[in-house]
């Protein structure tokens, strides 16, 4: 018998037992579905990410520190906008190793790096708003990084690879929406940053001296902070984007505004000149892996754009690998079903089976018979797991769009390649769960068969 005839023999065996063929391949379609949705949520979130990267990262862009920020000693605090307490403790909450001026013009030195932007973190004392009198707050305050482009709610930002103006600053949604003002409305205001340089406290003997001599104004001028008054126009209010690449909880000044700060506030104290990281761009002509590499080889870590889209690539595979597993959990279940079903089925076919076998039909030909007919319920499964997830999909994918701030970007991307192939595996796995009855099938003496009521 042609493989065409078992095949279309194999069909017509399952149309005479519709309820029960249509319960197996149910079984079998609760795998697809969720395996569908998998890979349409893998290829979406990849294609999403690549979007983002390619769009909104300089891809000559390096990301460098002086040791890994995943490493057990750097830790971070939650930052965002905090009302301002006079008796209360202020602090950054986060430790790590920092990169200095040496390790900066290290980074210049190397052949094909075109500009190094080091990250400034501004201590200010706290922060106030023209559109809030009265009110003091206490807010994270950083450099614009121009290799980045961030979504904006309102105002306007510069090009990729261009830097704010000096006396502008970018301000977060979130800041926004806590103050109770629209963010068209803090577009062009003004935010005043309050400095207090830490004194640099005499020691016992400086004062006796100082005492000594009657230069007590001298005394006082060391005991007291100097402070600064530091005014900033809003260009823009940078939107709330669940997958933003830019921090969304920190004010964001000139990289030339935050040299200046910095040097008022750690001139003459132990952070002056100290960087929590910094920005490398490498020229146009170069590869940015290879800079990267010349950095390493200077004991810093760095991180590529492309470094950066493979470790959301591999956050999206394992994700995409959990929920797989209860796809394949599903399949697992619906393989004993199939296996039950076709043992059923032997059963109450053995006289058929035998006058099979009694016309010439090989015992081959009756396994292939009975292998196909679960090839046929693995088909009918895939595919209806398959279209109802492309079907439930395509409903909820602006829901989802929306939920998680991407625009008009389909976060579930049904491909028909992958699909079709994932039908294909699903036949090979129901025809390996129906091989067990259709060797039985295949092994009934036809006498016997005959003789079965």
């Amino acid at each position: 018998m042609k493989i065409r005839d078992s095949f279309r023999r194999a069909g017509r065996s399952l149309r005479n037992a519709k309820a029960r063929t249509l319960l197996t391949s149910l079984a079998i379609a609760v795998g697809a579905f969720t395996l569908t949705m998998s890979i349409a949520a893998g290829t979406g979130a990849r294609q999403y990410a690549d979007k983002l990267i390619k769009s909104n990262v300089d891809p000559q862009s390096i990301y460098i520190t002086k040791e890994k920020m995943n490493d057990s000693s750097a830790t971070m605090g939650p930052g965002g906008l905090k009302e301002y307490r006079e008796d209360a403790l202020q602090y950054g909450g986060m430790t790590y190793k920092t990169l200095n001026e040496e390790d900066i013009n290290k980074v210049r030195s190397i052949a094909g790096v075109e500009r190094v932007l080091p990250t400034y973190f501004i201590s200010a004392k706290y922060v106030s708003f023209e559109k809030i009198a009265g009110k003091k707050f206490t807010a994270d305050v950083t450099t614009y990084d121009p290799t980045v482009l961030a979504q904006v709610a309102s105002g306007t930002l510069p090009p990729l690879g261009q830097q704010i103006g000096t006396d502008e600053i970018v301000m977060p949604e979130s800041f926004a929406e806590k103050l109770g003002i629209a963010s068209k409305d803090m577009v062009g205001t003004t935010i005043t940053l309050r400095l207090s340089k830490v004194a640099n406290n005499p020691s016992e003997a400086e004062i006796q001296s100082l005492m000594l001599s009657g230069r007590f104004d001298e005394i006082e001028k060391r005991l007291t902070p100097e402070t600064k008054d530091v005014p900033l126009k809003i260009r823009a209010v940078s939107a709330k984007s669940s997958t933003s690449f830019s921090a969304s909880s920190a004010l964001f000044i000139s990289d030339k505004k935050a040299d200046e700060l910095s040097e008022f506030l750690t001139k003459g104290t132990e952070q002056y000149k100290k960087y929590v990281s910094a920005t490398v761009t490498a020229k146009k002509d170069v590869d940015p892996a290879t800079v990267k590499t010349d950095i390493e080889k200077r004991d810093m870590f760095a991180m590529t754009a492309k470094d950066l889209q493979g470790l959301i690539f591999n956050i999206v595979n394992l994700l995409q690998g959990i929920v797989a597993g209860f796809g394949v959990l599903a399949l697992i279940a619906s393989v004993f079903g199939i296996i039950n079903t076709q043992y059923i089925s032997v059963l109450e076919r053995t006289r058929e089976i035998g006058l099979m076998k009694a016309l010439g039909m090989r015992g081959r030909h009756v396994r292939r018979l009975f292998q196909y007919e679960a090839a046929w319920i693995g088909l009918l499964g895939g595919v209806i797991g398959a279209l109802l997830a492309w079907g439930i999909g395509a409903l909820i994918n602006p829901w989802l769009s929306s939920i998680m701030s991407i625009g008009e970007n389909r976060i579930l991307v049904f491909e028909l390649l992958p699909i079709a192939g994932l039908i294909v595996a699903l036949m090979v796995v129901a025809m390996l769960a129906g091989w067990f009855p259709a060797r039985k099938a295949a092994k009934l003496d036809p006498i016997e068969a005959l003789r079965t009521e």
